[in-house]
């Protein structure tokens, strides 16, 4: 399995926040208490995890996430329904 993952994140504002990473617990955590979350999700905390799906490298989960971030709102919750977490 690979390392990298692309996850999506629920904000305290209801919002969804789509990223990659390699350490999906440190990532989050970051997130949620250090000054390396993502400025959009620093301001929307606390963010939860709703979402985490395996892909082959860094390049693959780069796009992937493109191609979610690209989704509606609707899709995106379709996507989190069908459940992909851990």
């Amino acid at each position: 399995m690979s390392d990298w993952v692309v996850y999506l994140c629920q904000c305290a504002d209801d919002s969804l926040y789509a990223g990659v990473t390699t350490d999906i617990d440190r990532r989050v955590d970051e997130h949620n208490h250090s000054p390396k979350g993502a400025r959009y999700t620093r301001v929307r905390r606390p963010v939860r995890l709703v979402y985490v799906e395996a892909v082959a490298d860094r390049s693959a989960a780069q796009r992937r996430e493109h191609q979610i971030r690209k989704l509606t709102r609707a899709e995106k919750l379709r996507l989190i329904k069908q459940g992909r977490l851990r």
